[in-house]
């Protein structure tokens, strides 16, 4: 059976959620971030060389890279379902926004948490660098004004790949997205998907869903 091994607050949500909303079977084993430094332990980072989150386990298969186990488990398992190929339309909105939210937006948010906690007045390459962080919240807002989902009408895994930057990461970088009532519409849809809701109950236990979405 696929094993998806989650740590509490981390991009393996996705991994659970791509799970539900396909409907099919997997186990799943929760890890809890040590207290003290917030980060993974040391069972999770001997699962793979790199030691980060999120891995799965198929039969003996162990992969990491959330955006290759987004990849193998809609092909593997769900026939390529929210995956959209080439020649569908909106195939190429869909791969940019895949890519997307590692690629740039990831990136840029641990960039603008790391420079929030530093002192001193920022210079013009810290200045450049959190400035990024809010280009990408402004593509993000410009798209979802003019569709539902990032790949267009249907949600696809772009959006299972979006989301934890725009959500969970939050609680790592800090951002008011108040500004910003086209993704604060996106994220109250996610939020009403019956998959979202069961992943997060099953991988973020009494975390409150509001607080995450919010």
């Amino acid at each position: 059976m696929l094993i998806v091994h989650h740590l509490g607050i981390s991009q393996s949500d996705r991994v659970v959620w791509l799970c539900e909303e396909l409907g099919i079977p997997y186990q799943l084993r929760r890890y809890d971030r040590d207290p003290q430094t917030r980060l993974a332990p040391a069972a999770y980072r001997a699962l793979t060389q790199f030691g980060t989150a999120p891995v799965i386990d198929d039969g003996g298969l162990v992969l990491g890279e959330s955006g290759a186990i987004v990849e193998y488990i809609a092909q593997t398992y769900g026939n390529g379902r929210l995956i959209l190929r080439h020649g569908a339309p909106g195939y190429a909105d869909f791969l940019f926004w895949f890519h997307f939210a590692n690629g740039s937006f990831m990136p840029a948010a641990l960039i603008d948490s790391m420079v929030s906690r530093m002192d001193g007045n920022p210079d013009g390459v810290t200045t450049a660098l959190r400035a990024r962080f809010d280009r990408a919240y402004d593509l993000i807002e410009e798209r979802l004004g003019s569709v539902p989902y990032l790949g267009g009408d249907d949600f696809t895994a772009a959006d299972i790949m979006i989301l934890f930057p725009l959500t969970t990461m939050r609680f790592f970088s800090r951002r008011d997205i108040g500004p910003y009532p086209h993704i604060r519409a996106y994220l109250q849809r996610i939020g009403a998907r019956p998959a979202f809701q069961r992943a997060m109950q099953k991988a973020e236990p009494g975390l409150d869903l509001e607080t995450v979405l919010a």
